[in-house]
């Protein structure tokens, strides 16, 4: 792939994904992919200081929609960041159409959530998807529901369902304010009225 000997972790990470994610933008607008996992990178250093989570933070979606591998991973980054990056990873099931696997992808990621998860992998997944509410939120106030058309599940109330699950299922981030952020997000997008 590339030389990043030498770098620290994270910036190893941000020139690894950023060659990884090169030229890829995010569904349904001209936004550089790369801007979603820098700042789930963000919100996971906003909730601790463990470098080795931050980088799974920048690589959380490497293996899911690139040609990355788990072993390049390994090699580059060890194994802790490639646990972490392998547990945020969904079965894609690239075999199938993804609007036939959607709930399924999804239902895995909430029993993992609640039922296997350390603290560690609970941040990342908040993180992750408080960056796509944010994302959600912005996009919904100026296109409304045509928004949906973008997602291979197109009913905003199976994704409202999918945010609260895994709200309350990284629950005991509550303290913290990226949990108290994503809630009102999910409230102002899927619960209004």
């Amino acid at each position: 792939m590339l030389s990043v000997e030498g770098m620290p972790l994270f910036e190893r990470a941000a020139v690894f994904a950023t060659v990884a994610h090169c030229g890829v933008t995010r569904k349904g607008n001209q936004i550089p992919y790369l801007v979603h996992p820098i700042e789930t990178a963000a919100i996971v250093a906003e909730m601790t200081d463990d470098q080795e989570l931050i980088a799974a933070a920048v690589l959380h979606d490497v293996l899911e929609d690139t040609e990355v591998t788990l072993l390049e991973l390994q090699l580059y980054f060890g194994e802790r960041v490639a646990f972490y990056v392998c547990q945020e990873t969904e079965d894609k099931r690239q075999e199938l159409p993804p609007e036939s696997t959607w709930l399924v992808r999804k239902q895995e990621t909430i029993d993992f959530l609640k039922n296997r998860a350390d603290t560690a992998a609970k941040m990342l997944a908040l993180a992750d998807k408080l960056s796509n509410m944010r994302s959600v939120a912005r996009d919904v106030e100026h296109m409304g529901d045509r928004l949906w058309e973008r997602f291979h599940q197109k009913d905003p109330s199976m994704h409202g369902w999918m945010y609260r699950q895994v709200a309350e299922a990284v629950q005991e981030l509550q303290d913290y304010p990226a949990w108290k952020e994503y809630d009102r997000l999910i409230r102002r997008v899927f619960e209004q009225g």
